[in-house]
């Protein structure tokens, strides 16, 4: 697949003057929810009702959907508001029921998108269609995985492709349920520019006060969209409540939200911007340098521990040293996670270099 300005044709005939807005609630409960959303949602700037039909859960026992009567209910706010729909498909069963229920826009989930074979069967059901198909990305951090979907489905002749960013998995605790990870949506917007990606911001916080700084983050980054869980109780809601907010929340949301320009004309900004550019461009040359010095030290390290016949890992040391660069970071302005993720790549990379001086002969 290589990137077109046509993978950006559907989104564009939206007509849009702002990003494409996606919601509506976490599952489908009763067709008065779903009409009591809808009718709320109508006429603000939200452009399709979601609704989770089938809800995959990580354990038994939850609610997982109300399965294909949902998609009537779907259809029928379609009909008194107009709106567009979209839901969650899983398998060619569900692409089926989808199809014949005229869902307008269908998203692939997380739990799917790591399975190459439920995708291409998905695929398979799929060939030709004209319908919108968002892929989210997989629960673990893989970019080659998540655009291997997009692909799969492109190689169908499904041309009408989205992404949908909703974080990965951790099984570290984090301020989020699922860690952004920016830099993997990032690297997937150099690869593919004109591929719409939309942000799941009810996924990657896992609740609502995160969700507006999220957000603006989105569209801080030029994402195209957004799609938000909401909820006319969510307090109440049978999954996921933590993360829902009101369809007034929204709409508030939707007003204070910042939509950034891409770039601006004026030459005073260029030559500010073309000036910092250049010393962020010095600050990483150095950044190497440092870096470098310091597995060399480390190989230093790994000669005389092998020399000693001392194990590598020495986790007293380590702890006083991710004790200290925290507490050093917050004192110059640099959040602990930061901290915790450089220095754990540092010393993951300094136990290789070590691997590899233990190996020699």
């Amino acid at each position: 697949m290589e990137n077109k300005k046509e993978l950006r044709t559907w989104l564009d005939n939206f007509g849009l003057e702002h990003p494409l807005v996606i919601a509506g609630p976490c599952s489908a409960e009763t067709e008065e929810q779903v009409l009591k959303i809808a009718h709320q949602l109508k006429d603000t700037d939200v452009n399709v009702l979601r609704a989770g039909i089938w809800k995959p859960r990580t354990r038994p026992g939850n609610f997982e959907g109300v399965g294909a009567l949902g998609l009537k209910w779907l259809q029928k706010a379609k009909e008194e508001t107009g709106m567009l729909t979209t839901t969650e498909v899983a398998n060619p069963n569900h692409v089926e029921l989808a199809m014949k229920h005229d869902i307008d826009i269908l998203w692939i989930g997380a739990r799917t998108t790591v399975s190459p074979f439920i995708i291409q069967e998905i695929a398979d059901a799929l060939k030709g269609t004209d319908k919108v198909v968002l892929v989210k990305n997989p629960v673990n951090p893989d970019l080659s995985l998540w655009l291997g979907a997009v692909e799969r489905l492109y190689t169908n002749d499904i041309k009408n492709l989205g992404v949908i960013h909703r974080g990965f998995s951790t099984y570290e605790k984090t301020r989020y349920r699922n860690n952004p990870e920016w830099q993997i949506p990032i690297d997937l917007q150099t690869k593919f520019p004109d591929l719409p990606l939309i942000l799941d911001p009810s996924h990657i916080a896992g609740n609502r006060t995160s969700i507006f700084d999220l957000c603006q983050t989105a569209l801080d980054l030029n994402y195209d969209g957004i799609m938000v869980e909401t909820h006319h109780d969510p307090d109440n809601a049978w999954s996921d409540a933590a993360q829902q907010i009101t369809p007034a929340t929204l709409v508030k949301f939707m007003q204070d939200l910042r939509i950034r320009k891409e770039i601006s004309e004026s030459e005073e900004f260029q030559s500010k911007l073309q000036s910092l550019r250049a010393m962020i461009d010095i600050a990483d040359t150095q950044l190497l340098d440092v870096l470098s010095r310091r597995m060399k030290i480390a190989d230093e390290i790994g000669r005389a521990k092998k020399a000693q016949n001392v194990a590598i890992l020495q986790n007293q040391r380590w702890s006083e040293i991710l004790g200290k660069m925290t507490k050093e970071g917050e004192q110059n302005g640099l959040s602990e996670d930061f901290i915790m993720r450089i220095f754990k790549a540092i010393h993951q990379e300094s136990i290789n270099h070590q691997e590899e001086i233990m190996k020699k002969a």
